[in-house]
Order: C-alpha cells, then structure tokens, then sequence
C-alpha cells in the first residue's frame, strides 16, 4: 500500500490492518529501560541536562539531527524533508513531549527504578510522555528511511512545563513552531485504564494562574483593634469574600474559581500583626473569562481590603490558558488509535481543571492532546498526579508510540 492510500484511511479501520510502523519488541525493551533511566534521574524545570543529553544521543544514534534549544535544556528533531512545498503546503505535523519533573520525594517503597534524588520525582508522568515521542521517532525515522512516511514529523521535547508560565513559550521564541501546520500530545491519566486514551473536542483542561498578595496596615494591641488595621480580619475577608465575589462577576458556566494554599500572618496572639501574606490559584474552564480574569480577581482583592483599611499589593502571574483541542486534530487522534486499536480503545474525558501549558502551541497552531491511559486494568489502588507514589503502567508507552506513528501516516498530506 503507497502512503498516499494510507493517508486516507477511513477512521474506523480495525487494529493493524494497514499501516506500517508496529513497534519491535526489542525497541519496546530499551524505551522501558530508557523510561526508567530518566524516572531515577528527575531534573526540574531549565535543569534538564542530563535528560536532553540522553535523548539527543538517542536521536543522532539512529542517524537524525537534533537541536538543543538555545537555553541548552529541551531539543527539537526534524523527521523527513523540509517542510511546504512551492505552495508553502499544509505543514508539518509536530509531536510534543515534556521533560521535567516534579519538586516532591518519590515515596514508592517498592520499586527499582524510584528517584534517586532527593524530593525531586516525576509525578506527573513527564518521563512517559518523553519517552512515547522518543520512541515514536525512531519508529518514524524508520519508515522514512524506507520511503514509508508520507509527510515530516517535528519532536519537540520542552523543558519546564511545570514553571508557570511554563517553558513551551520559549521553545515557541526559538522558532520550533516554524513551518508547522498541526500538533499533538499526550498526558499520561492515572485515571483510563492501560491500553486505552481519553479525547475531548474543545477544553481538555483548564485555565490557570498564581495569585501572591500582600497586605500592609498599622498593627496594634488585640485589646485596642478599633485603632488599628486588623489585618487577620481583613485577611481572613480576603480569603472567603473574593472568591465568592469574584464569583458573581463572570458568568458561572464559565467556571472561574480563587482558591487559597497558603495564608501566613502574625505571631503572637495578643498582637494584631502588620503585614499578611496569602497565596493561591485562579481556574478557569473558558479561555474568553480567563483573559478578563486579572481585572475581575484583582479589582475584588482591593475592594475588600480598602474596605478593612489594609494596603495590597498584588502579584496576578499569568499561567497558561485552557488546553482547547481543534476538531480535526482530535479526530486524527481517534482514527490513529481506533486503526491500531479498534474503537474500543478510545473513550471520552471530562474537561480538567489541571492547567497545562502545552495551550501556548494551541494559540499559534491547531492540535489536539490526548489522556493517555496509565492505570494497571483492574488495579484498584486510586493514585493521582503530582503525588510522590505516582507510577505508570509502561504498557502505556506501547499505546503512546503506536498513537503518534499511526497520527503521523494518517495526517493528511494536502
């Protein structure tokens, strides 16, 4: 079969019928170790060199051309010709993975490959997802070289997904988005069943930023607050009135919510303090509210605290937007996975309220993110992201690669 007929293959074709680029046992062995070799050796966001090292020695062994970004963390690897024809073309398709890790100890007890540094894990499924796009391209690297692949393919292996404002903004500036005409990615859910993906048309997730305050007022003795600011009180307001009242602002499908994880002031119980510091989050489900959520969360924070007297200084820092998934990216997605899988394989996911900052691409080009299944089926053990005894079944990486090779050969070629 030529790789235009692949191309057009319809989205209900049954597991391997067709297409090419089934991943070999052995290569499946080594992605494992591979997995488990970045899982001992967590690195945080813009400090992941050793990571990019071991992928770009990866990469050049089967013969491509890596480029480390210009900060000297994350790479981005071209598979096939250059992109666009005389006609500019349809672009390239890139797939995505994200390198860094979490600042948290792995607490797996019984486990050979946990972290072996200290509070630093990859809780989050990030070692996965780098591994699915490794591994992906060397399948893909492949076919080309067998004049199996209809169209290039981009890996893009980001650093500091985890820093807010996250670090696919700078991989953008570095240009990796030139000559790209659609991106997908995957995020490991601990939710879906090994073996399966999650896919949503729209917002997959959501909106979020970081909100740091500070209040300022005269403080005083508890026995006299009537001349003083009280700043727990006005603290205290901050804290359950903005929310409720930012609440009442926005239209309540639109899902926008503050809400606190770190208040701190005072320390003696008969003296009101003066200065408060409060910490948290701002979420939002819908892209058109988040882009009014400064004015809206910031107007409320110094309506309640010039009404206690207090003096705010406010530090709103924008995170990333909702993860909004094009229809068609989302469609390719279904088909690769229904022709290496059957439909069956797929499900349909709820939108999250995790931020994620793979949304930046979404703003430049068309895409699509899938929920990669990582739970053992029949496991019943509830685990979640972010948590230091997070683990995946590595039978994912499997279902990840034979996603993004089947995306890559069904993409359409005009």
């Amino acid at each position: 079969m030529s790789p235009e007929s692949e191309a057009d293959l319809p989205a209900d074709a049954t597991a391997d019928a067709a297409l090419p680029g089934t991943l070999p046992e052995a290569l499946y062995a080594e992605l494992v170790a591979f997995r488990r070799d970045l899982h001992m050796h967590p690195e945080l966001g813009n400090q992941e060199f050793r990571t990019t090292a071991a992928i770009k020695e990866r990469l050049e062994k089967a013969g491509l051309a890596p480029r480390v970004l210009p900060a000297g963390t994350g790479l981005v690897c071209d598979i096939g010709a250059d992109p666009g024809g005389p006609d500019g073309g349809p672009g390239l398709l890139a797939l995505r993975a994200d390198i860094d890790a979490l600042p948290i100890p792995d607490t797996k007890s019984e486990c050979s490959y946990r972290s072996t540094v200290p509070d630093r894990a990859h809780a989050c499924g990030h070692d996965v997802h780098t591994t699915v796009v490794l591994g992906a391209g060397l399948v893909l690297a492949d076919l080309h070289r067998r004049g199996l692949l209809p169209r290039p393919v981009r890996l893009i292996f980001q650093p500091a997904e985890e820093v807010l404002p996250g670090g696919a903004a700078e991989v953008i500036k570095s240009g990796a988005l030139d000559g790209v005409g659609r991106i997908v990615a995957v995020h490991c859910d601990p939710r879906v069943d090994a073996g399966r993906v999650g896919l949503r048309q729209g917002a997959i997730t959501s909106a979020c930023d970081r909100l740091e305050i500070q209040l300022d007022g005269p403080g005083g003795h508890t026995a006299r607050p009537h001349l003083t600011t009280d700043l727990v009180t006005a603290a205290a307001r901050v804290v359950t009135d903005v929310p409720a009242l930012v609440g009442r602002r926005v239209d309540t499908r639109a899902g926008l919510a503050v809400t606190w994880g770190r208040i701190e002031t005072g320390h003696a119980p008969n003296v009101i303090p003066q200065h408060a510091e409060l910490a948290g989050t701002v979420r939002c489900l819908d892209i058109h509210a988040w882009r009014q959520a400064p004015d809206i969360v910031v107007a409320a924070i110094d309506e309640i605290a010039n009404l206690h007297k207090a003096k705010s200084e406010i530090n709103y820092v924008r995170g990333v937007p909702p993860v909004v998934n094009e229809p068609e990216a989302t469609e390719l997605l279904r088909a690769a996975m229904t022709a290496r899988r059957g439909a069956d394989s797929v499900e349909d996911t709820e939108q999250s309220l995790g931020g994620e900052d793979f949304s930046w691409y979404l703003e430049r080009v068309p895409g699509a993110m899938a929920r990669l299944g990582v739970r053992t089926p029949g496991e019943r053990t509830v685990r979640d992201l972010h948590q230091g005894d997070f683990d995946a079944d590595e039978s994912a990486i499997r279902v990840g690669v034979e996603l993004f090779t089947a995306a890559a050969l069904l993409h359409p070629t005009r």
